[in-house]
């Protein structure tokens, strides 16, 4: 129970990392950060599920599966920063 315990943390804080740094260096207004940061919490969970079913386990710590879950968390990222550039 604990290693799950200690995935799900790990992936909230480094989900957390990304949409914060997304945010960071690509500016914008203070609402986009709460988008960048939901979109990075999905694409990070959606990640790692999808690396859980397809059994990637490059880059696996403990029971999180950290290179699909980044790889997902920086694609929704990319993701929502083009669906709201043409709002600009």
């Amino acid at each position: 129970m604990s290693q799950t315990a200690s995935a799900l943390v790990l992936g909230f804080l480094l989900a957390s990392a990304y949409g914060a740094g997304f945010h960071l260096i690509l500016g914008g207004p203070a609402r986009r950060i709460l988008l960048y940061m939901f979109s990075s919490w999905i694409g990070f969970l959606l990640g790692h599920f999808i690396g859980d079913i397809l059994g990637i386990d490059l880059f696996k710590l403990g029971a999180l599966h950290l290179l699909s879950a980044s790889l997902g968390a920086w694609i929704a990222l990319i993701a929502s920063w083009w669906f709201t550039a043409e709002e600009s």
